[in-house]
């Protein structure tokens, strides 16, 4: 569920339930198995007509799943390996689709074998099948050999393993075919369930979805969770509501969605996600209720959502040339796309917006510009590499951390050479910054947009337009940048094995300012985050504190009510680093020494502040107080 961000797909999103027990099912196990199927136009088909030679997988697929679609790939490579060797590769998805639906849609994965409905779950349930994906191997003779999981490309739903080790169907279809029992005849599939069977409670209770539901589903997660955006399924009515019920509950009781990281703070910001206590009880009692559905006289007005331009016709509308191919399978993307303004005068930008081509794979942007060559060098140099049979190809050049290279030295006195305005995830609500203020864009400067990319299974195309939108009246208090780091941070060194390696820094500042944002910083290894404030003779304030760091939830938060900070004001910044096997998201197995840097697999440790200062004077801040009289 998301409220005005992201209800993300990679790590994020509701995907069906986590089982509550990783018992390994051996159900049908040595027995064979005739199940009944029905093909895309709703006739039968037998089952013997379609098997293999030597062995049959049956694979239980759902496309409102992103553990299933994301192992589509893998699926087609194995088939393509396999088929040679007398396999047959069968889908079997539970997704009520119309034949025509279900065409398209082997059509979008590029399923090269046949995929069939199960809409009552007859043929899931001849398989005791729990979870998609799940396969299931058959030998010659329609004995199941084998069940579970496809690799442990998964340490659990949407939680990608740092690399698979474990090639569970590989392993079982080569001592199938080679006449050996099956070496681990049994896994634990990770994915989503397979729907419920039971019937759907609908008399009246106490809660019911229409009166008391789908006012916080509207809220909260419609916003995502709707065809052809980034949630993996929608919860727009009663019945996909229902399907989801479990996880609806789970996921808000423990507050990990809507996904909102800060886990305490002393000032409110802008955009809280978080739902009250009141709306997470209100649907654990309707889920605990048997998930009635009420009257529908008491159903809210349907919801209705802005496709154009919010802030109205921007000002300047910049793009790329041409479309950004993702490749279907491997970790996410980030792509720099460089987009010259050839604003012939300064500008100040005072709103923006971002419009993703394709919503369903964007995960977020981070917006800078640039009097830099530098970029236009990099996306040069992807061009010549590039080769039409790269996965990922388009305009753009690679870049796994901000815009991949450093500001250097800029071509005029007054003005950097590298600069930021934001960035932006599906769901958030623009807005133009208050009256007075505004990010500077110099005359000639390049956009350049990092944009993340999630993968879902398949090929998709993606071109990104940002919108701009410029001060009309003088800027008198031009949007500035300080940041907090680590005393000497080319120097951060986090040993291996350490699972609690703690890090800090200190800065003061040097003028009189109004802080109206903060936005930790780190890489992969980061375990917590906590940024506070001490005034001049004060006590500390926590501006934001993060204890379970997720490097792919990374956000601007802006105070509602700005802080008015005086000179010698104190900021600080601690962060815990896990370079440890217990991370799964430590990249280096086993753990090694883990330096500054840019890459993903180097750390960093920042704290950035968006600040304005009175009578427009420029941001001083050290690692040192300011002498005082």
């Amino acid at each position: 569920m998301c409220r005005i961000w992201i209800c993300l797909v990679t790590g994020f999103a509701l995907a069906g339930s986590a089982a509550a027990e990783t018992t390994v099912v051996t159900d049908k196990l040595g027995k064979k198995i005739e199940p009944s199927l029905v093909d895309a136009s709703g006739k039968p088909a037998l089952l013997t007509a379609l098997l293999g030679e030597k062995a049959t997988v049956i694979v239980f697929l759902s496309f409102d799943c992103p553990n299933s679609n994301n192992y589509t790939p893998t699926l087609l490579a194995l088939h393509k390996e396999y088929s040679k060797k007398g396999v047959q590769f069968i889908g079997i998805t539970e997704t009520e689709v119309t034949a025509a639906e279900l065409k398209t849609k082997v059509a979008e994965y590029k399923f090269v074998f046949p995929v069939f409905a199960d809409p009552k779950f007859q043929i899931a349930d001849s398989f005791k099948a729990t979870t998609t994906p799940e396969a299931f191997v058959l030998d010659h003779n329609q004995i199941l050999r084998y069940r579970g999981r496809i690799d442990n490309m998964y340490s659990e739903r949407l939680k990608r393993s740092a690399t698979v080790t474990d090639h569970d169907l590989k392993n079982a279809l080569d001592d199938v075919l080679s006449g050996k029992p099956v070496r681990t005849p049994a896994t634990f599939a990770v994915g989503c369930p397979i729907g419920s069977r039971e019937p759907v409670v609908k008399a009246p209770t106490k809660v019911t979805y229409h009166k008391d539901v789908a006012p916080i589903l509207q809220s909260s997660c419609q916003v995502c969770h709707r065809p052809g955006e980034v949630g993996p399924f929608s919860l727009l009515n009663y019945k996909q509501a229902v399907v989801w019920a479990e996880d609806i509950k789970k996921y808000t009781a423990s507050r990990a969605m809507p996904p909102w990281k800060p886990s305490a703070n002393e000032f409110p910001f802008h955009n809280d996600r978080r739902l009250s206590a009141a709306e997470i009880n209100t649907l654990a009692d309707w889920v605990d209720g048997g998930v009635p559905e009420g009257n529908t006289k008491d159903a809210p007005k349907p919801s209705t959502f802005t496709d154009g331009w919010m802030l109205g016709k921007p000002d300047l509308i910049l793009t790329t040339n041409e479309d950004f191919t993702l490749g279907a399978s491997g970790h996410d993307a980030f792509r720099c796309y460089v987009m010259p303004t050839n604003l012939p005068e300064d500008k100040y930008i005072i709103g923006f917006e971002v419009k993703p081509g394709n919503p369903r794979i964007v995960h977020h942007t981070l917006n800078y510009w640039t009097l830099s060559d530098s970029a236009r060098k990099l996306e040069t140099s992807a061009k010549v590499k590039a080769k039409e049979t790269d996965k990922d190809r388009g305009p753009g050049y690679p870049a796994s951390m901000g815009i991949g290279f450093f500001p250097g030295k800029s071509p005029r006195e007054d003005v950097p050479s590298l600069g930021n305005f934001g960035g932006w995830a599906p769901g958030q609500v623009p807005r133009f910054l208050p009256e007075g203020t505004g990010y500077m864009l110099p005359k000639g400067a390049d956009v350049v947009i990092q944009t993340h990319y999630h993968r879902n299974g398949k090929e998709e195309k993606d071109r990104t337009q940002i919108g701009l939108f410029f001060a009309k009246k003088p800027v008198k208090s031009p949007y500035q940048s300080a940041f907090v780091a680590p005393k000497n941070p080319i120097f951060m060194m986090i040993p291996a094995n350490k699972e609690d390696h703690k890090i800090d820094g200190t800065t003061y500042l040097h003028t009189d300012a109004t802080m109206h944002s903060v936005m930790p910083h780190m890489h992969l290894i980061g375990k917590s985050v906590k940024v506070t404030m001490t005034p001049p003779g004060g006590k500390p304030a926590t501006l934001v504190e993060i204890k379970h760091w997720d490097y792919n939830w990374q956000e601007t938060y802006w105070f509602k009510k700005p802080l008015e900070l005086k000179a010698g004001t104190r900021l600080d910044i601690e962060a815990i680093f896990d370079n440890s096997t217990k991370n799964p998201n430590n990249p280096k197995n086993p753990p090694a020494l883990v330096t500054f840097g840019e890459q993903t697999t180097n750390e960093m440790l920042f704290g950035f502040f968006g600040l304005t200062t009175p009578d427009n004077k420029r941001i001083i801040f050290r690692n040192t107080p300011p002498e005082t009289k």
